[in-house]
């Protein structure tokens, strides 16, 4: 079902970016130099329109991306210390378990008294 959903999504997606990369197959000059457009040290000519719209939106990804992954730094180092805070207190009640077997005597062993020994009374 995931998989089936996946490819929607893909689908979806390239009828989307198909006909923006065909209708904007002209070549356009980009300048990075706001001042001086005619700048040609920072110019970059004859580039197609979609390289450059596809180049925006995935800059925009990485840097969303980025700000979400630094907004949730908080969270993150909260979980790794509630991870280790359960690892020590597993470690201990296996520890706590392990005395608690080692301490109690094995059930078969004759001459003991209890409960379930009536020869002592």
């Amino acid at each position: 079902m995931t998989r089936f959903i996946k490819n929607v999504i893909y689908f979806a997606i390239a009828v989307v970016l198909i006909p923006l990369s065909v209708a904007n197959r002209h070549t356009v000059s980009l300048s990075l130099n706001p001042f001086d457009p005619a700048d040609p040290r920072l110019t970059v000519p004859d580039i197609p329109l979609f390289w450059i719209i596809f180049a925006s939106l995935g800059v925009g990804i990485i840097v969303g991306g980025l700000g979400a992954w630094a907004k949730q730094g908080r969270w993150r180092k909260e979980a790794r210390v509630k991870r280790r805070e359960a690892a020590k207190w597993h470690k201990e009640a296996d520890q706590l378990r392990e005395m608690q077997t080692n301490a109690q005597p094995a059930s078969g062993v004759k001459g003991l008294t209890g409960p379930g020994n009536r020869s002592a009374a």
